[in-house]
């Protein structure tokens, strides 16, 4: 509900809402607004001129009792005026009309203007908010004088078909549109006009209060007159009229104060975040004071005061800054500003409750310092963190009250401290947090997260970079004789010997031994000149208390706009780039190179098969080859060995020595044996289907070796299949048992326990000796294929093979060849008494269709001597 503005104080009330900042009011629109006080001054004067002249005044002695108390009345409306804030939509709750349709039906005009003049002005000033006297005399004068007028003009109009009390109620309501009116016409001068539907609806709402007002008022005067003991009745329902309004105001007060909670929160957490720094500055840069000004506002206006002073510890110096919301302090006060909070009488505040000072009540020192601030009355409260003073809030001279600051605005004032001294230590610790994301914190340099933020920046400046990436050598040996806490030292050393070389050119430190450098502005030339230095300094030696430690470094670095024009603006591609160009550089002789393309085609495509290859199995672009295994002499087929080829839609048919590596190096080898062997059991359950006996041979890497699961999983696998232990075959080199023989050992145990066979693959290129082969628990070995392929033409690697199978003999082991491309290098082997051959004279590896094929086309079924199927080889 809207009911009347009475009064102007210096700031307009009724406002469609309040912005997050109140700009101050120019020059141009105060001249502007002081013409329109005097023009409306000028009206109301004359208007009153006018009424008094037309309506007669009739003097009796009952006057001289229902003036003061009709002053009393008006006064009573003026301080039962209640503000209520909704959504930030300002309303007023008047009852003014009641003393005014009072007036209108017992006094005559003369005696309701002085009435309304003496408590409207005296309550301005008691307010201390005389500053715009001319518009709100004039105003008072509109209405009272036109209401008087419309009421006689009514009568007069309507007298033999209207009640007497009519033309009273119409002029009573015109007052209420009269204020209404003026108010919207003084906000559009000052340069704060509503839109045309919000003031209609200000209208409408004015308009129904005054009709409320008008109608107790009217009903009130009828039953004190017609009712015996009416007055009383009407005095509760008074009583009870205004305390219901009065318990609404302060459930909206409650709402406000909320509001206003909410908003202060809010807003310094979200200059927190706008003001945060960026990565390359420090935890604690100090925020602009300005930003702070909505919130001085926001205190301001919901307490009501004249002004809201701010001083806050912005800086970590502890230098104190001054932000004034509302009227501007004298000059005194500024000069007297405390660099310090404890420098000022005002400001001595132990503890953290809200202290209310007052000129007439307060010490001699804290007057003075109220008069410098030009302030009669003050709230002040400090801002606690949790270690330390951040500031104080000063609220000085409330306008809307005569009575100053009550109860609930020091409640409020402790809240908002309260709650802005939270924010504002979480502010600082979203600062801290920022800076520890973005910082390494061994060298305090900026980090990954922190360079590729700086320099992404950068870039979208349109800058041109170099990304210069160097890594400091030999920290393992350091770490591994001396501890880290050495090789730390060694990091720490390095960094601040580059960062004197580099001046204010950022540095980061991206992993252990790696740092980055964004060189602005700079050829690749340049650059190059600036890793040489970079070099030399890392590799001066560092002396670590008595002894003294050599290091070298590594440069390669990569620019954003390379030679052949086109621009690269992504800092992650510029890091990999300068990796690339850090491993080019390790093979060569300087030490230094630059990004070449050619560097980056390498890089593209290991980095694409990576992450191209799990989808690759799924989709089935990888799949398993079959490789026959031919028993000797009676050349019966016995098994194969499955083997694992990827033709890839871009690159074609790859070699397994090309991707195998990168598979095993990312971690994806544990899908990869588990492809590989789930497709081995379904071809051994198929030709279990159908009558034959073979195994299939399976590759195991390091890694399987490592995993205390895997033979949880074989033998799951096995069973789900039902197929025997006996026709599955792990290949393994002997250098990858021995890479760590501690894990391996044991998964190899439980593999033979459960009846899987077990074979050494590459035999002769590792470990091989007796001492390594009588450790493992395996079923057979198999001769290297560069052994197999030479002793045709080498003596020596003809030894080598007639020397594996008699080993493998003498322990039991079946013994494989493979490798075999001609007939001459199989009749060796028979002589030799090897037990199985595989190779190119057999069978290439063949996909499974065409290894089906094959074994139709180049083998012929018959009966073992146990009666089971057998295939031979054809001749």
């Amino acid at each position: 509900m809207i009911g009347r503005h009475r009064s102007l104080g210096p700031q307009p009330e009724l406002e469609p809402a309040r912005p997050p900042v109140r700009p101050e009011v120019d020059p141009v629109r105060r001249r502007m607004f002081a013409g329109f006080s005097f023009a409306v001054l000028f009206a109301g004067v004359l208007a009153s001129l006018l009424t008094s002249v037309w309506l007669p005044f009739h003097y009796s002695s009952d006057l001289l009792f229902l003036g003061p108390l009709l002053a009393m009345g008006f006064l009573l409306a003026e301080q039962l005026t209640i503000d209520v804030d909704v959504k930030r939509v300002g309303w007023t709750i008047s009852f003014t009309e009641i003393p005014l349709i009072l007036a209108l039906l017992t006094v005559p005009f003369e005696v309701a203007l002085a009435a309304n003049l003496l408590a409207g002005l005296g309550a301005q000033v008691g307010r201390r908010a005389a500053t715009h006297v001319a518009y709100n005399a004039g105003v008072m004068c509109l209405e009272i004088a036109v209401p008087f007028a419309v009421a006689h003009a009514v009568n007069l109009a309507l007298a033999t078909v209207a009640p007497i009390w009519f033309g009273p109620v119409v002029g009573t309501l015109t007052s209420s549109l009269i204020s209404c009116g003026f108010a919207l016409a003084a906000l559009h001068v000052l340069g704060g006009a509503m839109r045309v539907s919000a003031g209609a609806r200000l209208a409408v709402r004015t308009l129904a209060v005054g009709l409320l007002n008008t109608s107790v008022g009217l009903v009130s005067y009828e039953v004190a007159l017609s009712t015996p003991w009416g007055w009383l009745l009407v005095a509760l329902v008074a009583a009870a009229v205004i305390g219901l309004y009065r318990a609404y105001s302060d459930l909206m007060r409650e709402q406000r104060d909320l509001e206003a909670l909410s908003d202060v929160s809010l807003s310094v957490a979200r200059y927190g975040q706008r003001s945060a720094q960026s990565p390359g500055e420090a935890a604690e840069a100090a925020p602009e004071a300005g930003e702070w000004e909505p919130v001085a506002e926001r205190i301001r206006e919901q307490l009501n005061a004249t002004r809201v002073v701010l001083r806050l510890r912005l800086d970590p110096s502890g230098e104190v800054s001054t932000l004034v919301a509302g009227e501007s302090l004298p000059d005194a006060a500024w000069q007297a500003a405390p660099s310090a909070l404890r420098d000022d009488p005002l400001l001595q505040l132990p503890g953290s409750h809200v202290r209310s000072f007052r000129t007439l009540e307060a010490p001699e020192e804290v007057r003075r310092a109220l008069r410098q601030r030009g302030a009669y009355e003050a709230l002040v409260v400090p801002l606690r963190g949790a270690t330390q003073l951040l500031g104080a809030v000063e609220v000085h001279d409330r306008v809307s009250r005569w009575r100053g600051f009550g109860r609930a605005d020091v409640r409020l004032l402790h809240t908002l401290a309260s709650h802005l001294a939270t924010a504002m230590d979480n502010r600082r610790l979203l600062a801290r947090l920022r800076h520890d994301a973005y910082h390494d914190p061994l060298t305090g340099l900026l980090n990954r997260t922190g360079f590729r933020e700086m320099a992404a920046e950068e870039l979208r400046n349109g800058r041109t970079a170099v990304v210069l990436r160097i890594d400091l050598d030999v920290l393992t040996t350091v770490s591994e004789a001396l501890g880290y806490t050495w090789g730390d030292r060694m990091v720490v050393a390095a960094g601040e010997r580059m960062c004197e070389e580099l001046g204010e050119a950022p540095l980061a430190r991206l992993e252990a031994n790696s740092f980055a450098v964004l060189l602005l502005d700079r050829d690749e030339e340049q650059a190059h000149e600036i890793a040489q230095h970079l070099r030399e300094a890392i590799a001066r030696p560092y002396p670590l208390d008595r002894i003294v430690v050599e290091a070298a470094g590594v440069a390669g670095y990569a620019s954003s706009a390379p030679a052949d024009g086109e621009c690269e603006n992504d800092v992650d591609t510029l890091l990999q780039r300068a990796d690339v160009a850090v491993r080019a550089a390790r093979n060569g002789e300087d030490g230094v190179r630059g990004y070449a393309p050619a560097m980056g085609q390498v890089f593209l495509r290991r980095f694409q098969l990576v992450t191209q290859f799990r989808q690759a199995m799924d989709t089935g672009q990888v799949e398993v080859h079959y490789q026959p295994k031919v028993a000797l002499p009676e050349r019966r087929v016995v098994g194969a060995e499955a083997l694992v080829r990827w033709s890839h839609p871009e690159y074609g048919r790859l070699d397994p020595d090309e991707f195998i590596p990168l598979v095993e190096a990312t971690g994806l080898v544990d899908a990869l044996t588990s492809f590989v062997m789930e497709c081995a059991l379904v071809k051994i359950r198929k030709w279990l289907d159908t009558g034959l006996r073979m195994s299939v041979a399976v590759n195991l890497s390091v890694r399987n070796l490592a995993d205390e699961t895997f033979p949880d999983r074989v033998a799951e696998a096995l069973l789900r299949h039902d197929i025997p232990p006996e026709l599955l075959t792990f290949e393994l080199t002997e250098s990858s048992v021995m890479a760590d023989p501690e894990r391996s050992l044991p998964v190899l145990r439980r593999l033979h326990a459960m009846g899987v066979v077990l074979a050494v693959d590459d035999f002769g290129t590792g470990y091989s000796s007796l001492a390594y082969l009588r450790r493992l628990p395996v079923d057979e070995v198999k001769i290297d294929k560069s052994f197999v392929l030479g002793m045709g033409t080498d003596l020596g690697d003809m030894a080598v093979v007639r020397s594996i199978v008699e080993l493998g003999h003498s322990l039991d082991l079946a013994v494989v060849a493979e490798g075999v491309e001609d007939d001459a290098a199989r009749d060796l082997l028979v002589q030799m008494g090897c037990d199985v051959a595989q190779g190119y004279l057999i069978s290439r590896p063949l996909s499974e269709e065409r290894f089906e094929a094959w074994l139709q086309a180049r083998t012929k079924r018959g009966v073992g001597a146990r009666s089971e199927t057998v295939l031979t080889l054809l001749h």
